[in-house]
């Protein structure tokens, strides 16, 4: 029986997919454009698979091991399709990068995934996310599922390298054009405590500057930190389920020109939702944002970045936070709910913050807030601290903030925008009666609400 790499010459289509029918299914799921050769042969392969360069972890083999499968270590296995990649693609004029295919089913991540090629796809068929929480916190007998599904990888790894797969590259250029989508990437659990939404595991980190890479489809579930991007250009992170894990999306280091939407996220009480540090030109847009993470969108050092047109749900002060000397950021359109913890694991946790903080925090110069609607929902015992009015807007500090139009409905009395003494310049215009905007700074302009 002929195994490992020198299956490749007796059979050189054992990269692709069998049967013109997953063919299909591939492309649509890819949706790489391209129609099924109509003229292939029944059980042949057409485009875009009949290609050497798309790869089937079920049917790959490690020439060294061929013991070793898709199911008991993916993480090998896609190291070795990267090797045979680097080695068959070896002229920088001609290295068009490879699609590598995860059909459904259960796969295991002992081994850390390297990559360090430029346009790279691994796709499966589904982001098969499944509440692990729900599942660990109730009596299950008689559920019909009991573990995420679809392309699903349980990562395995260990604390000296706990990522499931780390992008990086040293020289130039930068890594470009890499896309993960539509699998399940799986923390499996948290030990010793199952809510702690610690673990020390990583779903994706990308450690190299890079250009236009796309997170889209992905599911994340039980890793205390789900994706780490840094020094991105042009990264698209759309359509992912991110929850119950300790950090959803980290943009770390510096970035431009990202675009996060159409996302479900959700991060633990310690973490962050979606952390970005040194942007410019990010656009946060079109995402269902819900508990419990510490923050829910923190941008620090951040400049000219547009936050619209998203729904937020926190239980803690500081949902949404300008941290830094963030400047001329967009923050408009949102439905913004502050509420109180009510699953009883989690009842009692906090951020470490009063509800003097704000539920938008800002500092910085030149933001305008404006057109968003505020839910503050939370019983007069849970306000911090004890009889104080809560604050919506914090204008901790900076310089010609605008706050205008914005719409509050409170179960409680509550102060819709509060200006610190370092404030300059600042705006605040229809939102808020006086009675509910109060400014330590002589140096801004009011325009209560009728």
């Amino acid at each position: 029986m002929v195994t490992g790499k020198n299956l490749e010459k007796e059979n050189p289509s054992r990269r692709r997919l069998i049967g013109a029918g997953a063919a299909g299914t591939l492309a649509a799921a890819l949706t790489l454009g391209t129609m099924q050769n109509a003229n292939a042969a029944d059980g042949q392969q057409g485009a875009p698979l009949h290609s050497p360069n798309t790869y089937d972890v079920t049917t790959w083999r490690i020439q060294a091991h061929p013991e070793v499968t898709a199911q008991s270590d993916i993480g090998a296995v896609i190291n070795d399709i990267i090797a045979d990649i680097k080695q068959r693609q070896t002229s920088p004029d001609a290295r068009p990068g490879a699609a590598i295919i995860i059909p459904p089913g259960d796969y295991d991540l002992h081994t850390q995934v390297v990559v360090d090629i430029s346009y790279l796809t691994i796709a499966g068929f589904g982001h098969g996310f499944f509440s692990r929480s729900i599942l660990d916190n109730s009596n299950p007998t008689g559920w019909q599922n009991l573990q995420p599904g679809a392309s699903h990888i349980r990562v395995l790894t260990s604390p000296s390298a706990p990522q499931a797969f780390l992008v990086r590259r040293t020289g130039d250029p930068r890594l470009s054009g890499i896309v993960f989508r539509d699998f399940c990437l799986d923390g499996v659990g948290f030990t010793p405590e199952k809510n702690s939404y610690h673990n020390g595991k990583t779903g994706i980190e990308v450690a190299s500057d890079n250009d236009s890479f796309h997170i889209t489809g992905m599911g994340f579930v039980y890793l205390e930190h789900a994706l780490i991007v840094r020094g991105a250009d042009a990264l698209r992170v759309n359509d992912n389920m991110i929850a119950e894990c300790g950090n959803c999306v980290e943009l770390t280091g510096a970035g431009q020109a990202t675009i996060v939407s159409g996302n479900h996220m959700g991060a633990g009480p310690d973490g962050v939702t979606l952390l970005a540090e040194n942007h410019e030109g990010l656009l946060v847009t079109g995402n269902n944002l819900f508990p419990r993470g510490r923050s829910l969108i923190e941008l620090t050092g951040c400049n000219r970045c547009s936050v619209s047109s998203n729904r937020l749900q926190g239980f803690y002060p500081g949902i949404l936070r300008l941290l830094n000397g963030c400047k001329e950021n967009l923050i408009t359109a949102n439905h913004i709910r502050r509420t109180s913890e009510g699953y009883p694991p989690f009842i009692g946790r906090g951020n470490g913050l009063d509800d003097l903080y704000g539920v938008v925090h800002v500092e910085g110069d030149n933001n305008l807030i404006s057109d968003n609607l505020f839910a503050y929902n939370v019983p007069p015992g849970n306000i911090a601290p004890a009889g104080a009015q809560p604050t919506q807007i914090l204008i901790a500090g900076g310089d010609a903030n605008v706050v205008a139009l914005n719409h509050v409905v409170s179960d409680v009395a509550s102060q819709h925008v509060v200006l610190d003494a370092s404030t300059t310049h600042s705006k605040v215009l229809d939102s808020g009666t006086a009675s509910q905007i109060t400014s330590y700074s002589t140096d801004t302009a009011i325009r209560p609400t009728p």
